[in-house]
């Protein structure tokens, strides 16, 4: 590679990074900042574009606004809220928008790709995985890049390794016969190395022997992220994501020029190298992405302090992809907005749907991001934002796709995942587990007793789940169920129905009075009994 030709390179995403910024580069700095539009970028915004709008859900974003009932009649509606945001926002949606669009890391954004996955299997050691196998994790990893449009897998293969940690992963002689693989393969386009993540140097390595873009898992999800992405947040989140892999990009762009003498080169005047300077605008970048997440968190606490007060119970689904969650939400809710999709990572956005459970009390549905064997730490840490609004809910759904050959291992990852983030005690020990997608089994029988068998597709085993999310629901908001006697001549009945949850009224005509079986929370009888008395 040139010196010419690394620079421009370089130069091409430096504007990025520049407008977002505090645009306090030095004039030096300026000379070196010119845009370089590449035609690969036009396709990466195409490509995701026609990805989102394949599916348009019309579905509310939680995290960025305030529930409001259209009325006291649509309480019992599972489409009956509104959303109510600040006004003000650190970063315009223009800007948002932008940021989003170029920042698409360098190679992984044409509009198809022809991939040659190869998955290590480690033979012993920490990375040795004890609850899955080499062939279930290839299928895994093909499930990932036939998830992207005019993505295709042309070639796969199953190479062992005794030293994961090293540059290039494999023994020399496995190596050798990789690389042979590769290039008698035609018409490939990319690699994909299914490990969490790739170093610098290892990528670098394998794309100059190979002389094809290579991809791992980080690279790969967060692309599959990047195209199914539809509100600010998840903009958002993805951009901060995505900054490893423009650290990453940037050493070995440095490397190249560092060989031909060009990358400690002082720019201008301003006393910084090309690399100080992209390194600042870098920094510069995630910090301003992480004051924008903040306003959003803050937004979130408000919805939050907001739900408490109007006293909807939350429950939040989750599980691993493609287990079936926003099917099993759609079932329960009957919302026809909800378009569940048969691919991985289909649901980004954490949205809410309100449902009635059988005592017509109204709760509300979170449809979570999916979870993932080997999802690097700093993904997860990217989307805490999303991931924090599961440890605010009253009750956990854990869904499992119990027909996948995998389904001890999903659910390990899983727990894990919870683990990670810290879920309180009290969200782990009344979680319900649910075994998804028993249709696809013959005469299904589970191992667990505690968890309940269902198939979202066909709605059996709802009314037993319904059932039980509303026993754990009532322990966990302190609501109890009352029989109240009121004057039918007092706003009293009109009052219940509006603060509590109906489930009878036995009319007494000669006396004038009701009896009313109410579930009602600890608070709400508190003001019940300070405005009406004790009867």
């Amino acid at each position: 590679m040139s010196f010419l030709t690394a620079l421009r390179r370089i130069s091409s995403w430096m504007p990025v990074l520049q407008r977002s910024c505090t645009r306090s580069c030095q004039i030096g700095a300026r000379a070196t900042c010119r845009l370089l539009h590449t035609p690969d970028h036009a396709h990466a915004v195409n490509t995701c574009q026609r990805q989102r709008g394949a599916t348009s859900l019309q579905t509310r974003a939680f995290g960025l606004s305030a529930f409001r009932p259209k009325s006291t009649d649509d309480l019992g509606s599972s489409n009956g809220f509104h959303e109510e945001g600040e006004d003000e926002d650190f970063l315009e949606d223009s800007e948002v928008e932008e940021l989003f669009q170029q920042q698409i890391p360098a190679g992984i954004g044409e509009g198809q790709h022809r991939v040659f996955i190869v998955h290590p299997d480690v033979k012993w050691g920490s990375r040795k995985q004890h609850l899955t196998t080499a062939e279930l994790m290839m299928a895994e990893a093909e499930g990932l890049v036939n998830t992207l449009e005019n993505w295709t897998v042309v070639d796969k293969m199953i190479l062992s390794t005794k030293t994961p940690e090293k540059k290039r992963i494999f023994g020399k002689g496995n190596f050798q016969t990789l690389t042979e693989r590769i290039r008698q393969t035609a018409g490939i386009t990319a690699v994909f190395v299914n490990v969490e993540r790739l170093t610098p140097l290892s990528e670098r390595d394998f794309e100059e022997v190979w002389g094809v873009k290579v991809f791992d898992r980080y690279s790969l999800v967060l692309h599959i992220f990047r195209c199914n992405a539809r509100t600010k947040e998840a903009k958002l989140q993805i951009s901060l994501a995505e900054i490893p892999l423009l650290r990453s990009r940037l050493k070995n762009e440095m490397a190249n020029l560092d060989q031909q003498g060009g990358g400690s080169r002082y720019i201008g005047g301003s006393g910084e190298t090309l690399y100080e300077i992209q390194q600042r605008l870098l920094k510069e970048r995630e910090i301003k992405i992480r004051l924008a997440l903040e306003k959003l968190r803050k937004k979130r606490h408000l919805l939050r302090s907001q739900r408490r007060h109007r006293e909807f119970p939350v429950v939040s689904v989750l599980g691993y992809t493609n287990c079936g969650k926003t099917t099993l939400i759609k079932a329960l809710t009957g919302d026809t907005g909800l378009q569940p999709r048969n691919q991985l990572f289909a649901t980004l956005d954490v949205t809410v749907h309100a449902g009635q459970l059988p005592s017509h009390m109204t709760v509300l549905y979170v449809d979570t991001i999916g979870f993932l064997s080997q999802l690097p730490h700093q993904l997860i840490d990217s989307f805490s934002a999303t991931l924090e609004d599961i440890k605010h809910s009253d009750l956990l759904i854990h869904v499992r796709d119990i027909s996948h050959p995998e389904t001890a291992s999903q659910k390990v990852n899983v727990l894990n995942v919870l683990k990670n983030l810290q879920m309180p005690d009290r969200l782990m020990n009344s979680m319900i587990e649910v075994h998804n997608k028993t249709d696809l089994l013959t005469n299904y029988e589970s191992a667990e007793p505690a968890a309940l068998p269902i198939s979202a597709l066909e709605g059996r085993g709802l009314e037993q789940l319904k059932e039980a999310v509303e026993e754990e629901i009532l322990k966990a908001t302190g609501k109890q169920i009352l029989d109240l006697k009121v004057n039918l001549s007092s706003p009293q009945l009109s009052w219940l129905y509006k603060e509590a949850t109906v489930q009878d009224v036995q009319v007494d005509a000669d006396e004038g009075s009701a009896v009313v079986k109410v579930i009602i929370s600890t608070a709400a009888h508190g003001r019940y009994k300070k405005l009406f008395g004790s009867r």
